[in-house]
């Protein structure tokens, strides 16, 4: 079932040509609501098999990964007007910067170009509250690469003249991808940490923000992009429980919890992230502006 896009902040320059480098959840979201309204879409994938799925849908695909640049960037790059970045960086850097930096920078028709990043680029704050203009302190080792590509990405629109705008996102969730489907896969956690709390966004509203932004360009310009209620890992999967008529699962101590080291670092992080500058500066009204608005709409949705 296909999640009703927000019909919040519609406003979009004339339809144009977007190419996604990673058409992954969230790019998707974005691509499949501008196709909608008569965009063109391109982008890349690592997998043949998903390649083939989304040429079904219309969008034009190539294949990359840093062992595979796009055999004609230019020809692949023609007539992009709207650039959207969500690969990860690796151990050696940003790879869609380090294959393709001069075939993008030689874009004439490039308008507006975003790059996805992370809020994990702040560390931890023991529980208080970080923006867009804090100091940015990364725990974990992709935290620091991603750091690493925000400035790289940056350092090309300040000397290129690349029209990047920087996208921290929050914890992803929306249709199939929620507490929701972690509670009835019978693996969802209650961890008793008092005091830990957690930023999250629903899919969507990252397309409604991205939406904003390429309507009104800020070059250089930095967004948090989360919801309005930084909440306890705990109360969401209570709350989800509670939804779906099961119990909730037992209180446990994080170090018993039985998480993967990846699972456990994002622990280490306890913060609460500002959303401010996106309401104030794009206008955005969020469709889901709480977890539970969110997990509401997508039960209701059939998810």
């Amino acid at each position: 079932m296909e999640t009703a896009p927000s019909t919040e902040n519609a406003t979009l320059p004339k339809p144009g040509r977007l190419f996604c480098f990673g058409l992954g959840f969230s790019a998707l979201a974005l691509a499949r609501r501008l196709r909608a309204a008569g965009w063109s879409i391109a982008g890349t994938t690592r997998s043949a098999e998903k390649a083939a799925a989304l040429r079904g849908e219309g969008i034009e695909v190539f294949l990359f990964s840093r062992e595979q640049p796009l055999a004609d960037p230019a020809a692949a790059l023609a007539g992009t007007t709207h650039l959207l970045t969500s690969i990860a960086p690796d151990d050696a850097g940003d790879p869609v910067l380090d294959l393709h930096a001069p075939a993008l920078t030689g874009l004439a028709g490039l308008s507006w170009a975003g790059y996805l990043s992370t809020t994990g680029v702040y560390g931890n704050r023991d529980g208080s509250w970080v923006d867009e203009e804090s100091e940015l302190r990364p725990n974990a080792g992709r935290s620091r690469r991603r750091v690493a590509a925000e400035e790289a990405w940056l350092a090309a629109c300040r000397t290129e003249g690349l029209p990047v705008h920087i996208f921290r996102l929050a914890g992803i969730y929306g249709p199939s991808r929620s507490m929701l489907d972690t509670v009835r896969a019978g693996k969802a956690k209650r961890i008793d940490r008092p005091g830990q709390v957690f930023s999250r966004i629903h899919v969507e509203d990252i397309a409604t923000v991205l939406q904003a932004s390429m309507a009104a360009p800020r070059p250089g310009r930095i967004y948090n992009v989360c919801d309005d209620d930084p909440a306890s890992p705990a109360e969401v999967t209570a709350y989800a429980c509670g939804l779906l008529g099961v119990d909730p699962p037992p209180l446990v101590p994080l170090e018993e919890a039985g998480l993967s080291p990846m699972g456990l670092s994002f622990w280490q992080d306890n913060k609460r992230v500002s959303n401010r500058r996106l309401h104030d500066e794009l206008a955005v009204t969020l469709t889901y502006p709480t977890y539970k608005a969110g997990l509401d709409a997508l039960l209701e949705q059939g998810y």
